[in-house]
C-alpha cells in the first residue's frame, strides 16, 4: 500500500471533519499509522473547513500535507480553486458535482465527479452527502477497508443514532458504484 496523503475540504456542515475523522479511525482499525490535522475557518457553519489525513504503512514524520497530496475531497468550489494545486501527478481529485459545475483543469490528475448532494436526497437524507464522497474515495484509493469506515461510523454514531446506519451504508455503497462507473 502507498501513502496516501489526502485533502478534504468544503464548507463547515458538510461533514468534512467527521470524514476524516472516519477515514483516521478506519486506518488505525486496519493497522495502519495516521493522522489528522484539522483547519477550520472563523465561522461555526458555512465558513471554510479542511482536513489533511495522510495513512500509511509506516511511521508518519510529519501531519503537513504540502503540495503533496495524492488526493483531494473537495465539495465546494471555492476548496477546489485553492487545494487542486496541491495533488501531485498521478493524484485523484474526487469533486461534488452536485455543487461545483467547473472541471478540473489540471491534466496528470485523475478528475472523479461525484454528485454527492442528488444520491444522498435520492436516498432520502441531504445529510448523508458525505457519506456518498466516501464511499467513492474508498473505491477510489483503497487505502481503507470499506467495512471499517463502517465500523467506525457504527461506533460514532452509538446506540442512540444507530437506526441512521442503513441510510449512511446505502449513501456509502451508491458513492462507490459512482466512482467505478465515473472511472469506467
Amino acid at each position: 500500500m502507498r501513502t496516501e496523503k489526502c485533502i478534504l475540504a468544503g464548507f463547515g456542515g458538510q461533514g468534512i471533519m467527521l470524514m476524516g475523522q472516519l477515514l483516521a479511525q478506519a486506518a488505525l482499525d486496519d493497522g495502519l499509522e495516521v493522522s489528522w490535522l484539522p483547519s477550520y475557518g472563523p465561522e461555526m457553519r458555512g465558513g471554510t473547513a479542511n482536513c489533511s489525513v495522510i495513512i500509511s504503512p509506516e511511521p508518519i514524520p510529519s501531519p503537513v500535507i504540502a503540495h503533496d497530496a495524492t488526493s483531494l475531497i473537495v465539495m465546494n468550489l471555492p476548496s477546489m480553486e485553492k487545494f487542486v494545486p496541491d495533488v501531485v501527478p498521478g493524484g485523484f481529485v474526487l469533486v461534488n458535482s452536485s455543487l461545483i459545475e467547473e472541471k478540473v483543469t489540471r491534466s496528470h490528475v485523475e478528475a472523479i465527479y461525484v454528485p454527492c448532494n442528488e444520491i444522498a436526497q435520492e436516498l432520502g437524507n441531504a445529510k448523508m452527502t458525505n457519506m456518498v464522497m466516501m464511499g467513492a474515495f474508498v473505491e477510489v484509493t483503497k487505502c481503507v477497508r470499506p467495512e471499517s469506515v463502517l465500523g467506525a461510523l457504527e461506533h460514532k454514531l452509538g446506540e442512540r443514532k444507530a437506526h441512521l446506519m442503513d441510510g449512511n451504508r446505502a449513501a456509502f455503497a451508491r458513492g462507490a458504484e459512482c466512482a467505478v462507473a465515473a472511472r469506467a
